[in-house]
């Protein structure tokens, strides 16, 4: 009969998709020695915080998080004197998509903007809002406003990273932060070269002489390459590879690992893919006017049965229908759905 519960469950995460994408998980690492009972705490709104578990420096900073509306935030309690060494231990194995550390100090973002990408090379999709970290890559959002006055308070950039890790979390795939409004900001150091700043991978708030506004979703990546391309810079598109991927690894862990790799099976398990890129299209999520289509890789495939088998002979056909072991190797062709974030409108007289 097949894998029925692959279709069931990849059916399931494209309806969910959007709605996913709006309750991302902020991860907040937070020095405070106030109550050491604990290393982490979850929130799912800002009333479940207890006042007295924290400063009121730290509170203000889960305050500003919750103003994005992230499904929950999970927090780390480290002490005023630790490294980071620990939490990120603890954070790795846990689900979260935007890691924030309000007020890090400047020696220390390279250390967590490492440790992003090597997570992200090992597949997990976690990023992080960092100050002035020209880390040049898709899983780092490199926020560079000083200045920001709210109220009475004037905040750094290193302290209201917070507040954009938690507008990102809760924002879904059919909106990008470009022009996102902080209701609450009344005034910033504005940039004198707006444009060279997204340009060189600065998120920037700018002020329309009306709202405080994010002047462009992007995030730190300016070297392109044939696998890291413009589309990568914005904070929309990376949020939404990272939930196909997510949602086609766990699938295949969860409903399809341990079945027979029969070359029916391959063909059913890719089946279900291309439902549910279908599906992403129908919800908006990938373009309507491209061929979204996953098929078996037949280069990969090609390469992995040169080293095991004398296929000189062999035709397209033989290659394809091999017998793989456990290798089940797949190409996909896709084109997320970008938003609206410029007008060129010419009027001739």
């Amino acid at each position: 009969m097949g894998l029925p519960q692959v279709l069931i469950e990849f059916k399931v995460k494209a309806d969910t998709a959007i709605k996913r994408s709006e309750n991302g998980i902020v991860a907040v690492v937070l020095k405070d020695g106030t109550n050491t009972t604990f290393e982490t705490k979850i929130y799912t709104r800002e009333a479940e915080i207890v006042q007295s578990h924290w400063t009121a420096a730290n509170r203000d900073y889960l305050s500003k998080i919750f103003l994005g509306n992230p499904a929950r935030v999970i927090v780390e309690r480290i002490a005023t004197t630790d490294t980071y060494t620990a939490v990120l231990a603890r954070l790795k194995n846990k689900v979260w998509n935007y890691l924030t550390i309000p007020g890090i100090a400047p020696t220390d973002t390279t250390t967590i903007a490492d440790w992003i990408k090597t997570q992200r090379a090992a597949k997990k999709t976690y990023k992080a809002v960092l100050p002035n970290t020209a880390a040049n890559h898709e899983g780092i959002v490199n926020f560079t406003t000083d200045g920001i006055k709210v109220g009475t308070k004037t905040y750094t950039a290193a302290e209201y990273c917070c507040r954009i890790a938690g507008a990102l979390a809760g924002l879904p795939l059919t909106r990008s932060s470009t022009y996102y409004v902080l209701p609450e900001v009344e005034g910033i150091i504005e940039s004198t070269t707006p444009d060279a700043d997204i340009d060189t991978g600065k998120m920037i708030l700018i002020n329309d002489g009306k709202k405080i506004k994010i002047a462009r979703g992007v995030n730190s990546l300016v070297t392109l390459s044939a696998d890291k391309t413009t589309d990568m810079k914005k904070c929309k598109i990376i949020e939404g590879m990272d939930i196909i991927r997510d949602d086609i690894r766990t699938t295949f862990e969860e409903q399809y690992v341990g079945e027979n790799n029969s070359y029916d099976n391959k063909v059913l398990f890719i089946s279900a893919v291309n439902q549910y890129f279908r599906l992403l299209v129908m919800q908006g999520v990938l373009y309507d006017r491209f061929d979204n289509h996953a098929e078996i890789d037949i280069e990969e495939q090609t390469m992995w049965l040169m080293q095991n088998f004398d296929i000189t002979d062999w035709d397209e056909e033989q290659i394809k229908t091999a017998d793989t072991s456990t290798f089940v190797f797949v190409l996909a062709n896709i084109r997320l759905q970008d938003s609206i974030e410029d007008l060129k409108f010419s009027i001739f007289i």
